[in-house]
């Protein structure tokens, strides 16, 4: 028997178990810049963060899920006999067209013992986010593949999901423009600012999901998370409004990602504006992935860096 239900904070350490099973070595730079194997239990915090995120350590993991558990997404967990097998995360999102109201799936992680059962639990999963999607009007569930996923590819199929919009990740140089625009730190952090707002740049899970794992600072009791650059602004170009969070990749610190947030569209005033405040940040270059509509904004100077994302989704 699956039994499906919310998950609590005493599930902290079975999820977390679940996620670091993916990690087959552990590892860390020494003081001469070298990557060694070591002990999980010598890894400071940050340093289990980086092998996969918040589940990689169980004080990281609590934070995580009681934010979730506080209303930022919906964590589930799915029980065999009591046993706790697998794990679910989705983000309930408003969205204009093609995504609409939805529930998003951000995370399902299946126990590598339990992987014979991995059709019957997708199964179950998609019939709990069907009755869950109701109360909250949403009318589709989404979910990102990659392709060439054979198993992702299966399940796609399976479960009647359609390809809704495809993400390509662009490189594109910081350059000083001539439009005019405004700039400004911006401090609120509550999702419902982007009710019903497009995410033209950075879509790589839903607008809801990548602005909680984003925007707010979460992470600042880690020093090292603290100390690393991200600007969190609002942008208006040629009447065009934004919310932008940028930070430049580890061990990259001239270019600088870009997520984007806005009522409308991508427009290239908004653009002009990017590529200035990076120049004028002293980037050189802007990491920009954005839909197949967006990219024409982006100009013949954009380069493809290959990484392509799809976005699924079936009506419930």
């Amino acid at each position: 028997m699956i039994a499906i239900r919310p998950a609590q904070l005493d599930d902290t350490q079975g999820i977390s178990a679940l996620f670091r099973q993916r990690i087959t070595v552990w590892q860390r730079l020494n003081a001469a810049g070298r990557v060694e194997d070591v002990d999980y239990a010598t890894l400071t915090i940050y340093e289990r963060w980086l092998h996969g995120g918040p589940w990689m350590s169980a004080e990281t993991a609590a934070i995580h899920l009681s934010r979730l558990l506080c209303g930022a997404g919906l964590p589930l967990v799915m029980e065999i006999e009591g046993q706790l097998v697998a794990y679910a995360e989705a983000y309930h999102g408003q969205e204009p067209e093609p995504f609409g109201n939805h529930l998003h799936i951000g995370e399902f992680i299946i126990d590598q013992n339990f992987t014979a059962q991995t059709l019957v639990l997708q199964t179950a999963l998609m019939q709990q986010l069907g009755a869950d999607a109701r109360p909250l009007k949403a009318t589709r569930v989404t979910i990102n593949g990659l392709s060439n996923d054979a198993d992702g590819e299966a399940f796609l199929a399976r479960f009647g999901l359609n390809a809704l919009q495809r993400i390509k990740r662009y490189t594109l140089s910081a350059k000083s423009g001539q439009g005019f625009y405004r700039v400004t730190d911006h401090a609120p952090e509550l999702a419902s600012q982007i009710n019903q707002w497009f995410m033209p740049v950075g879509r790589l899970n839903s607008a809801r999901q990548q602005w909680e794992t984003l925007f707010p600072r979460t992470w600042h009791a880690i020093p090292e998370m603290k100390q690393r650059p991200a600007h969190r602004l609002h942008i208006t170009a040629a009447g065009q409004e934004a919310l932008v969070f940028a930070q430049p990749p580890l061990y990259m610190p001239r270019a600088v990602e870009i997520y984007l947030w806005s009522p409308k569209p991508l427009t290239s005033q908004m653009m002009t504006a990017l590529r200035d405040w990076a120049h004028r940040e002293n980037y050189r270059s802007l990491i920009l992935p954005v839909s197949e509509a967006s990219a024409a904004v982006l100009g013949n100077e954009a380069e493809w860096d290959g990484y392509t994302l799809d976005v699924y989704g079936v009506t419930m």
